[in-house]
């Protein structure tokens, strides 16, 4: 089995996090519930291959697909995605791996095979049904804070939204959740943002229309579309297949949280 399936210290970060089980019945108890373990299992499977949820191997992950689609409605409602992603945040700001000074923002486009909210006409892509990530990240890449919405919105309504997205990162001295210095593209070229931007304390760098590409925040904001890249690796984000929305942004803010348990794993 690969290490990144269900791998012991993600298991060991989210299982505090899991809410409890409701208590069995005394009399006619049923089956005993599948393992949390297999079920996360499961769910890094599907967040990896793109399969469908029925056609999870059972024998591999220790749980069939459905189970494992049940835990990650159950755990999404519990609100345990956006905790487990701020908690490996802090263990990375205590180990001295998060530089929020810089801070890149970009969104991208995705196909909704499926309507559900949070679904769209894409101007990218004929009209067809899509929905858009949006995402803000480090000097490194590392995501901050995410948002999903439907392919037709523009990039810069989201801007706001995700700088207040944010966490409060623990640290040693106190919490931060503000970048000095924001740098997006020219889609964000717009002065009522900028300015809304210079009201919280950050810097715009935004680059102008008009100006060559390769100059200017181009050098500093690539750690975006890299950090969309490393997403793409998990082959579920490149397609939208859920019909809820939560659902989908769950699997987004884990994928999230997998590539800052991965900078941790580098670094130590």
């Amino acid at each position: 089995m690969s290490a990144d399936l269900g791998p012991d210290d993600l298991w060991e970060r989210i299982a505090p996090l899991l809410p409890p089980r409701p208590p069995r019945r005394h009399r006619y108890p049923g089956r005993l519930p599948a393992d949390d373990c297999a079920a996360l299992r499961g769910i890094v499977y599907v967040l990896r291959e793109s399969v469908s949820w029925r056609d999870v191997p059972a024998e591999l992950v220790g749980c069939s697909g459905v189970t494992a689609w049940r835990r990650l409605r159950d755990w999404t409602e519990a609100g345990v995605w956006p905790r487990l992603h701020e908690a490996l945040l802090a263990e990375l700001r205590e180990e001295d791996l998060l530089e929020m000074d810089d801070a890149a923002i970009d969104g991208s486009h995705v196909r909704a095979l499926r309507k559900g909210a949070h679904t769209g006409p894409s101007p990218v892509d004929r009209a067809r049904p899509g929905s858009k990530h949006h995402i803000i990240v480090d000097r490194h890449g590392t995501p901050l804070a995410i948002a999903l919405t439907s392919g037709n919105r523009h990039d810069v309504t989201q801007l706001m939204p995700l700088l207040d997205a944010v966490p409060h990162i623990r640290g040693l001295r106190r919490p931060r959740h503000r970048p000095r210095r924001l740098f997006a593209d020219r889609g964000y070229d717009f002065d009522k943002y900028r300015r809304l931007v210079r009201a919280r304390g950050i810097t715009p760098k935004i680059a102008r229309r008009g100006n060559p590409h390769g100059s200017g925040p181009g050098r500093t904001r690539w750690v975006v579309e890299r950090a969309f890249a490393w997403l793409h690796q998990f082959k579920r984000l490149r397609i939208r297949y859920e019909i809820r929305a939560d659902l989908h942004l769950g699997l987004f803010q884990l994928a999230c949280s997998i590539i800052c348990l991965r900078r941790l794993r580098t670094a130590l």
